[in-house]
């Protein structure tokens, strides 16, 4: 029994070395490459780990093999998981077999089935070989499982895009009034031209290459094969930054001699592209690369750059992308500011780009009209317009780099000689464009006699009568210059509401920017109050009713000139007129009569300011044109004080009487009354004269402000320093509790006089107290009717309150300096006594110091007497 089943093991894996002989395995994208890099056809059966390669299929591909013995027909299996270029066929159980030639895929199969695959791997390898004859050219096909996919990824892609931008919008989105007003346009201001990508790959010069001085040699056989070179760096891996970009070949054997020979020297890291699209570059570098084994490539393709400047394995001088994805990682790694390249997508809207034009006022007077024409027949659109005069001075600012140069001041003199025409002009490519049609700026009529500059010269001068930018850059500052940053008021009416989102394309096609935005069903009486210039015409209420007929959107535009940059835009009022005269504006495309003509604009600067206020309230702009984050206004920063002052009376009791400034006047005259009945009650313990409120007010007021540990200690230090008031509260025979009770019945009677000016009920108070009345109904009608004087007097109560509360802070703010600078003489009077007892107490040290080494000297003469003495009565004896 056992031998039979060791008999079996040992025919299974013969079977199995025969599979493995049969299909050359694929595990890394480097196997991958020099796989499809070889010649002949190759039938790859794509399996993920998880489940293996299709096990039925391999007899019939050995028959198949064993049938034709043709030695163009290769076998393969490629593990999907850890293979790149595979990467969109992860995660498929179906059986997969791809058929490639030449570096590329020419058929697939989906599916076991075997007639169908055998049918088109005969059919594949009868056309690999009219190809290997000349006869026919190799017919690259897509996978549509993969195609379907991507256009999957793509409008998946798009869709979360349009929700990052919806996200945006509602971030910019605020109420006013009651209405959802959008501040701030995440659209794009001006014309872009629809592209698309452009295949690109990634090459690396590596360092035995660069150490041996072949860069030059090897880019210009790129520039031979037309090879364009997109960006270009020289850089030294550090050994992390090569482990990083090597990841996918960590398990390789030679992984670690690789990542020391990357960056062991300086690399050149190249974007590569080929062609009008691109879509070879991938393909055709890596042919002209050749083989990564640079044994293989001396073998198989002799002339490749590998071949020529490669040493040894890992050592063959050059690097190229393996797919598109590889690509895109690579250049992220070298160049990560890098933007994908794209080209222009044929039939679509070309990009515009902008130019000043200058028609001078010699010119302008004369001929004007005959230039504007020109400019039209070239092809330029007429995108801003604006007839000035210039001073001498704006002349002058306006060309201050010609100021060194001999015609200057003609110069300046003939441009503020008179009026003349200032013009933004659009087109593609038009800073160049317009300086062609300008022609030089001397000798035009014997270098170009055609350009505008010939024709339109004048004999009485050499200044030349056209001016055009001559950048790109230069063309916005003088743009910005002539046509400063303004805003409009732009209306989408109830008549053309429905085409809302064509007429915003055209409106960012002029080159506006949406800095707010907000859609509503206006009233009649703001319909009137926006059309009250036209009160008097015919056709007003019929404006009104048509206006609140249904919804309207208001806009606020944002552009160089936009005043008259939107007027142009909409066309004349009446859309029969604006279709002969202006058949592109917008009245001319939406319009359908005079009254329902879709759009509305500001009729100049003053307006447009006007009608910004009473749709969207208070704006101001930043110097792009778009809305400055608005501060809060003066209401709303009181009742956030309100609020905050309500919140921290609840948990700080010294704050409730701050609080109080705030309240209502009806609310301070029962804070008032309060008050009154509190010091009669205290006037029962102690009589108190007007003179002791007015001293105690400024005291009760310094004492109110700090909290805490520092209000007690100011509190402490301000009583230590009223010598004249204890005088005064023991002149009257107070205790030191009554003065305290006193002293806090003054702060709050301080308080509220100086919010209600109640000087006249303090004295009344004072009075009563003296009098020493109790609280009867006929004092209490008393105190009404003193309250009914107060009211009556109460703006020249406010009046004075305000003035004695202005002289009571200045003279406190001079007690204050003068006590100030009185305990900094006093400190410095300290700080002398104390150096000179420092320098008496170092004297007497000195001295002490001294009288001790006297008698320390005087002790050692003794002592040595006393030796000399013994020694001699011993030398004696």
């Amino acid at each position: 029994m056992g031998a039979e089943e060791d008999k079996k093991k040992k025919a299974k894996m013969a079977r199995r070395k025969q599979e493995v002989q049969l299909q050359q395995e694929i595990e890394t994208t480097e196997e991958w490459e020099e796989m499809i890099a070889k010649e002949g056809l190759w039938v790859v059966d794509v399996y993920q780990e998880w489940c293996g390669p299709c096990a039925a299929m391999v007899g019939n591909f050995r028959r198949l093999k064993n049938e034709l013995g043709d030695e163009l027909l290769h076998f393969a299996a490629a593990k999907a998981d850890t293979v790149d270029p595979l990467d969109k066929y992860r995660g498929r159980c179906e059986p997969c077999f791809l058929l490639f030639a030449g570096g590329v895929l020419v058929g697939f199969v989906h599916g076991a089935n075997s007639p169908v695959i055998l049918r088109t791997i005969t059919e594949q390898l009868a056309a690999e070989h009219k190809v290997m004859d000349g006869s026919v050219e190799r017919k690259e096909v897509k996978d549509p499982l993969i195609s379907n996919l991507e256009e999957r990824e793509k409008a998946r892609y798009d869709e979360e895009e349009n929700e990052k931008e919806e996200e945006e919008d509602d971030d910019n989105v605020l109420d006013y009034r009651g209405e959802r007003c959008n501040y701030g346009d995440t659209l794009t201001m001006s014309s872009q031209q629809e592209e698309e990508k452009k295949g690109f790959t990634v090459a690396l010069i590596k360092p035995d290459a660069v150490r041996d001085g072949k860069v030059e040699e090897i880019l210009q056989q790129m520039s031979e094969a037309g090879i364009e070179i997109l960006a270009q760096e020289e850089r030294q891996l550090s050994e992390e930054e090569a482990r990083d970009f090597y990841s996918h070949l960590q398990e390789e054997d030679y992984f670690e001699d690789l990542v020391k020979f990357m960056s062991s020297g300086p690399s050149f890291a190249l974007v590569l592209t080929k062609g009008k699209k691109g879509d070879t570059i991938l393909h055709d570098w890596r042919d002209m690369i050749g083989p990564t084994s640079v044994e293989e490539a001396k073998d198989q393709a002799p002339d490749s750059l590998r071949a020529k400047y490669g040493s040894d394995k890992y050592m063959n001088a050059l690097h190229g992308s393996d797919s598109p994805d590889r690509a895109a990682r690579e250049m992220a790694f070298f160049f990560p500011d890098m933007s994908t390249p794209t080209i222009p997508i044929p039939g679509s809207r070309p990009q515009l780009q902008r130019t000043l034009a200058l028609i001078r006022p010699d010119a302008f007077n004369k001929s004007r009209d005959e230039i504007m024409e020109k400019i039209k027949e070239a092809g330029f659109k007429v995108a801003l317009q604006k007839e000035m005069t210039l001073t001498k001075e704006q002349a002058a600012e306006f060309y201050k780099e010609h100021t060194d140069e001999p015609y200057f001041e003609e110069l300046i003199t003939r441009m503020s000689s008179g009026p003349l025409m200032a013009l933004g002009l659009a087109r593609d490519d038009a800073v160049t464009a317009w300086r062609d049609v300008l022609g030089p700026t001397t000798n035009a009529k014997e270098e170009a006699p055609d350009s505008l500059r010939a024709q339109f010269s004048i004999e009485e001068t050499s200044i030349n009568q056209l001016h055009g930018s001559d950048s790109k850059e230069t063309a916005e500052k003088e743009i910005q210059y002539f046509f400063p940053m303004e805003q409009t008021v732009a209306a989408i009416k109830p008549d053309g509401i429905s085409t809302k989102e064509e007429i915003i394309d055209k409106i960012h096609e002029a080159g506006f920017r949406i800095a707010a935005r907000k859609e509503t069903t206006i009233t009649k009486e703001i319909a009137e109050e926006f059309y009250a210039e036209h009160k008097d015409k015919e056709y007003y209420d019929d404006l009104v009713n048509h206006m609140t007929s249904g919804p309207t959107m208001f806009m606020v535009l944002s552009r160089e000139g936009a005043v008259s940059g939107w007027r142009q835009v909409i066309g004349p009022t009446n859309p029969e007129e604006a279709k002969t005269e202006a058949p592109e504006s917008l009245r001319a495309q939406f319009g359908q009569s005079i009254l329902q003509n879709a759009v509305h604009g500001s009729s100049d600067a003053s307006h447009a300011k006007n009608s910004i206020e009473k749709v969207f309230g208070q704006l101001e702009f930043n110097p792009d044109g778009t809305v400055k984050e608005s501060e809060p206004t003066k209401e709303q920063e009181e009742t956030a004080v309100e609020e905050t002052q309500a919140e921290a009376s609840d948990v700080a009791p010294e704050l409730r009487q701050e609080g109080t400034e705030e309240e209502s006047g009806e609310t301070k005259q029962e804070t008032s009354q309060d008050n009154t009945e509190g010091g009669t009650a205290q006037g029962e313990d102690g009589e108190k004269k007007d003179g002791e409120d007015e001293a105690a007010k400024p005291e009760g007021e310094e004492a109110a402000k700090p909290e805490g540990e520092e209000a007690q200690a100011q509190s402490e230090q301000t009583e230590s320093e009223k010598p004249k008031d204890e005088g005064k509260a023991e002149a009257k025979g107070e205790s030191g509790e009554e003065a305290q009770a006193n002293q806090e019945t003054t702060e709050s009677q301080a308080k509220t006089d100086e919010e209600g000016g109640t000087e006249q009920k303090s004295e009344d108070r004072a009075a009563s107290v003296a009098k020493g009345e109790d609280k009867t109904n006929d004092n209490k009608g008393e105190d009404a009717k003193g309250e009914e004087a107060k009211e009556g007097d109460a703006k020249d109560g406010e009046s004075k309150g305000e003035d004695k509360a202005e002289e009571q802070k200045e003279e406190d703010a001079s007690k204050a300096t003068e006590e100030s600078e009185k305990k900094e003489e006093e400190t410095k009077d300290e700080t002398k006594k104390d150096e000179d007892t420092k320098e008496e107490d170092a004297k007497k040290d000195e001295e002490t110091k001294k009288d001790e080494e006297t008698k320390n000297d005087d002790e050692t003469k003794t002592e040595q007497k006393e030796e000399t003495k013994t020694e001699e009565q011993q030398a004696a004896s």
